[in-house]
């Protein structure tokens, strides 16, 4: 296979660089997490003062009061007894990776807010699914790499689970996380269903997975097999094989997902009937995953040679539920119809 015919990409995945700097005086960690406790009580004791005088938000002096002057109150008894402190910042240096996966959670929030706020919900409810599904992607994510890709090297290494930054993320555990975030969200929310819930969630989910994978691109992973298609990009940083850019053909994927998504929401006015968005993205996005994962390399070495890879085998259940949903569960023919109990 001939590289010279072909992109090459060696972008730095580092987005900018801050060398390491020394701090006037020293920073204690519990200190620290002493102030986060003193901000939360300070604010919680001043919103019903101002709600009293009729004032919808505190003026920004007193906010900004509260966390400064707790920050300072929170580092001055370890003055004192002492305690671990950080002297020096640094290097720091934030990646393009970094950057889009805030993208795919600033732009899934925001499409979570317009889908609630059609359905006449307050922004307070978007804002707690939002945290429910937060933390279940980044625990999702990092227990489907543990236990789909690498267990026998985990199960050895425990401790080194936590450490989201050392080895890596599957999608797959993240999608079952999202369903879990969902279930519990829909179960302790009142007027609302799982389903319904689910409908609100995927438009963001497809476009939070669109910025994802344009991070991998950055990062150089999740590769391609070999080949000398004229469209194949050299991954410089792994090797000079000109490769599927297979990570770029799941952020368009996602793209086509997502406006399905929409077509339908908009077709039902607004109102589409419950679990048609929800089973249209389980069938698009893993369908679509299924035959996208012949052209990538297999991320499971236990997997190698066999007919189908890990993420094939994981993509056919999702294939199928959505499938199952669509068929038997979906009311087309009324906007905003119940699920059938």
């Amino acid at each position: 296979m001939n590289s010279q015919n072909h992109i090459i990409w060696d972008t730095d995945p580092v987005l900018f660089r801050i060398s390491e700097f020394n701090l006037p005086f020293p920073i204690y960690i519990w200190g620290l997490l002493l102030a986060a406790v003193l901000i939360y009580v300070g604010l919680q004791k001043l919103k019903p003062e101002s709600n009293k005088k009729g004032v919808e938000e505190l003026p920004a002096w007193m906010f900004w009061g509260v966390i400064i002057g707790s920050i300072i109150i929170g580092q001055l008894p370890f003055l004192v007894i002492g305690g671990a402190s950080l002297s020096s910042i640094g290097p720091i240096e934030p990646r393009w990776y970094g950057l889009m996966f805030a993208l795919a959670f600033i732009s899934g929030y925001l499409i979570l807010f317009k889908l609630f706020k059609d359905a006449g919900k307050p922004q307070e409810e978007a804002d707690r699914l939002l945290i429910y599904v937060l933390v279940a992607t980044i625990i999702g994510a990092r227990l489907g790499h543990v236990f789909f890709y690498e267990a026998e090297f985990y199960l050895r290494n425990v401790h080194l689970i936590p450490q989201v930054w050392i080895g890596g993320l599957a999608s797959h555990g993240a999608a079952i996380g999202i369903i879990i975030a969902m279930w519990l969200y829909a179960r302790r929310s009142k007027g609302v269903s799982f389903m319904w819930v689910a409908d609100r969630v995927v438009p963001g989910v497809a476009i939070g997975g669109m910025f994802i994978r344009i991070g991998n691109f950055f990062n150089s992973e999740i590769l391609g097999m070999p080949t000398d298609l004229p469209w194949a990009i050299v991954f410089a940083n792994v090797d000079m094989l000109p490769r599927h850019p297979t990570m770029l053909y799941e952020s368009l994927l996602c793209i086509f997902v997502l406006i399905s998504l929409f077509v339908i929401y908009k077709k039902y006015d607004n109102k589409p009937p419950e679990g048609s968005l929800f089973g249209t993205f389980l069938v698009l996005l893993f369908s679509g995953r299924f035959l996208l994962e012949f052209t990538k390399e297999t991320l499971a070495d236990f997997m190698e040679g066999s007919l189908f890879d890990m993420g094939q085998l994981l993509s056919i259940p999702f294939v199928l539920i959505g499938a199952w949903l669509l068929w038997k569960k979906v009311n087309w023919k009324k906007a905003g119809a119940p699920m059938k109990r």
